[in-house]
């Protein structure tokens, strides 16, 4: 949770809750959805109204054959004379309706299985998925031609059985969903709580299931109008009702003597095709819920002018005389309406060669934000209204763009600026070896062999106190504990040499006794290569046992610097102080609540 509450920064100073746009509005946004919600609709309206849109007798035969587009038959007649306009209209009822059957069998089976299955696991889990497995294995084509076979050219069973066949794809999909969210806490403390298993799966395991069940039933209605149509093609349909696929076919057949019988049917499957894939893609934006809010920047309006402007002073470059300096630092974010939020307000901090810098604060108060913007790892709607970042001299911030310079920081990061993470575990990626991982971004970096970048990453190994270097290079993460983890992460973090460190609550997942060495490898390693080092922590026992200097940091802003000795004796700001009264270290433990507890004497 830390790592969430940290990355992301609450907002400093927000009046009233940000409203996000509902699911249809985002839908309707996207252009791709606004087009497939605006076919689909057309079509639906079609097959709702298709006996009182048709101009004829869809079945009605005549002498008029394969009749090019005129006033009397729009799109022409087919082989038969029967009016094609027609037969399209009414053709799109059964399509549709079809479609749905599938999606209905297929939701039908496979959500409720794979919830029970899911959560319960067990026997149930096992049956179901044997089950699974035995649908999967069959060839969808060839079971649908039995049943065709065994109870005719009947085209609703046969989607219906076609449904049967596509819900093994929503059952793994749901059980997959719903085994990754059983265990969370939120479900266990909804089980505290007294929930039944019906009201827990309900309200907190569906809503998780809802956007991919939902994506999922668009797709199976393309594949399954796809499917009708390519039976009813190969002259497995009943030939006298009024269906694309059967329009096809007839098509197909005078495709020489009248191509136009052919294009119609096709057009509208592809159309029908392509517009629940679109939806479906677009529905999956829609429900991703992640939706950020872009500022929009008024366009430069020219005017004219008789008076002659005198020519602009360029603005002299910024300089200093520090390793990095954050000068007058404002972050904001924009909101509904066209407000911002600020998460850092006036921020202004520096660090050497041979310090470290300390910036300690609650969830929330803007530290993060702070070493994100020296990282250029803010979001790309984070707007930095104001102030400085200067690496040896040289900015970082477009001021223009009120953004950071990512060109500036692309010849900086990996080389002169690197980043330990928290969490290590979450920041090794568990398909490679520890080796791999190191090797790769010495070769690109440093531009040596692969030989020697792995005898330098050994050596880096060995240079973060692990014990066997060899093993820990061959091994994959989840081969290594944690606290080994995140010395592999300093070892990358100085692989290159940098001239700065930024730490991000480097020891918040590891026990005491592991923190207390890790502790010291970043010291003894900030000494010996000279390094400057920003560490991010809650932690004021972290900053006095390797800090030089400390920044403290409330609702965005720095309320107190100096010295770590000065500041951990002699705090001036209450917020400081309370801080450090939340120490336990020098607490005198509470009295127990039973007396006897003391004097063993419990029943």
């Amino acid at each position: 949770m830390t790592a969430t509450l940290d990355s992301a920064e609450l907002p400093v100073g927000q009046t009233g809750t940000m409203k996000r746009a509902g699911v249809i509005g985002r839908l309707l946004r996207n252009t791709m959805g606004l087009f497939a919600v605006v076919v689909l609709t057309l079509i639906i309206v079609c097959a709702v109204f298709a006996p009182w849109l048709a101009p004829m007798d869809p079945n009605r035969a005549t002498n008029d054959v394969l009749l090019r587009p005129s006033a009397g038959h729009l799109f022409g007649t087919d082989s038969t004379g029967r009016d094609i306009l027609s037969r399209l209209l009414v053709g799109t009822r059964g399509t549709l309706l079809s479609a749905a059957i599938a999606a209905i069998v297929a939701i039908g089976i496979g959500l409720p299985a794979g919830l029970i299955a899911g959560y319960y696991g067990k026997w149930f889990d096992s049956v179901s998925s044997w089950s699974t497995n035995i649908l999967m294995s069959l060839p969808t084509m060839i079971v649908l031609l039995a049943v065709r076979a065994a109870l005719g050219p009947n085209v609703y069973v046969t989607m219906a059985i076609f449904g049967v066949m596509m819900s093994p794809g929503f059952f793994r999909l749901v059980r997959t969903a719903t085994q990754s969210v059983r265990n969370e806490l939120y479900v266990d403390a909804a089980r505290v709580a007294g929930l039944s298993d019906f009201r827990i799966i309900g309200r907190h395991i569906l809503g998780v299931v809802r956007a991919p069940v939902i994506i999922q039933a668009a797709m199976v209605c393309g594949i399954a109008i796809s499917f009708q149509s390519s039976l009813e093609f190969l002259g497995l349909g009943d030939a006298t009702s009024a269906t694309w696929g059967v329009m096809v076919m007839d098509g197909f057949r005078t495709i020489f003597r009248a191509p136009l019988t052919l294009l119609w049917p096709s057009v509208a499957i592809s159309l029908t095709i392509g517009s629940f894939v679109l939806l479906a893609n677009a529905l999956r934006d829609a429900l991703e819920d992640q939706a950020t809010i872009a500022e929009k920047k008024p366009r430069a309006v020219r005017t004219r002018s008789t008076a002659v402007e005198p020519a602009a002073t360029p603005a002299a470059a910024p300089t200093s005389t520090h390793l990095l300096e954050v000068r007058d630092l404002r972050i904001q974010y924009p909101q509904p309406g066209g407000t911002r939020t600020t998460v850092v307000d006036g921020v202004s901090w520096f660090v050497d060669r041979d310090e470290v810098l300390g910036i300690v604060g609650e969830s929330g108060s803007g530290k993060s934000q702070s070493a994100f913007a020296v990282l250029g790892l803010l979001p790309q709607n984070a707007i930095v209204a104001n102030g400085q970042i200067l690496f040896d001299g040289v900015s970082t911030v477009d001021d223009r763009a009120h953004a950071i310079d990512q060109t500036a920081l692309s010849r900086l990061r990996g080389k002169r600026i690197a980043y330990i993470p928290q969490e290590p575990m979450s920041n090794l990626d568990p398909s490679f070896t520890i080796g791999s991982q190191l090797v790769r971004p010495i070769t690109r970096t440093l531009g040596i062999s692969r030989a020697e970048a792995e005898t330098r990453a050994l050596d880096l190994l060995r240079s973060v106190e692990i014990k066997d270097p060899r093993r820990a290079f061959m091994a994959y993460p989840h081969q290594i504990s944690g606290g080994m983890a995140q010395r592999v992460l300093i070892a990358g973090a100085i692989s290159c040499e940098p001239d700065l460190i930024i730490a991000d609550e480097p020891t918040t997942a590891l026990d005491v006794t592991v923190q207390a060495e890790v502790l010291d490898v970043i010291r003894d390693l900030q000494t010996d290569l000279h390094q400057g080092i920003v560490l991010v922590t809650h932690n004021f026992g972290v900053v006095a046992d390797i800090c030089d200097r400390v920044a403290v940091m409330q609702n965005g802003r720095i309320v107190e610097q100096g010295d770590v000795r000065t500041i951990l004796r002699n705090p001036t700001h209450e917020y400081t102080q309370m801080l450090l009264e939340s120490m336990l270290v020098g607490k005198t433990p509470l009295t127990p609540l039973l007396p006897h507890a003391t004097t063993g004497g419990s029943r």
